[in-house]
């Protein structure tokens, strides 16, 4: 099962459409706090009202609490600051996979990256015009490359209009 795990975010928009994200592939959710918002956030809700409920939320008091609770399951850092690419990874081992997502203003902790170099992974981009990309367009290109290696596990492949009629 892959996990998305979110650092003390700070933008309720992003957050939601993670949830979103989430609940389109029975992926959980972790929150690290402090967290920049109020989980009651109107922009929150707006952005994933309507999957809120069906996302598995875990919070965290802090990045220590968050490690106890992953133990040895591979944990992949997702930075720029990282050398190796996501797509290189193989996330179809029959492991639980936690990919955790910096801040939008700041990413992860540098003394954390730095410690845990070895499972930093990067989205190529081009640096020098673009900063970063947005967070919630990042969790869903991670967790859809590791759903893809891993077959798509309980998604749907293909869907059929009401009215279609298989032959």
């Amino acid at each position: 099962m892959n996990h998305i795990v979110l650092f003390e975010p700070q933008i309720p928009a992003n957050t939601g459409n993670i949830a979103r994200t989430c609940a389109a592939t029975n992926t959980p959710l972790h929150l690290i706090e402090p967290l920049g918002f109020s989980t009651d956030d109107k922009h929150l809700k707006r952005a994933g009202l309507d999957y809120w409920h069906d996302v598995a939320i875990t919070y965290h008091k802090d990045l220590e609490a968050f490690m106890a609770h992953v133990g040895e399951n591979p944990l992949h850092l997702i930075s720029k600051f990282a050398n190796k690419v996501y797509s290189d990874e193989n996330f179809a081992d029959g492991k639980d996979h936690y990919f955790i997502f910096g801040k939008e203003t700041t990413g992860l902790p540098e003394e954390f990256m730095r410690t845990h170099s070895e499972k930093c992974l990067r989205i190529p981009m081009n640096d020098e015009h673009v900063r970063s990309l947005n967070l919630s367009n990042t969790a869903a290109m991670i967790v859809y490359e590791a759903l893809r290696q891993q077959g798509f596990p309980n998604l749907e492949l293909t869907h059929h209009y009401e009215n279609d009629k298989i032959d």
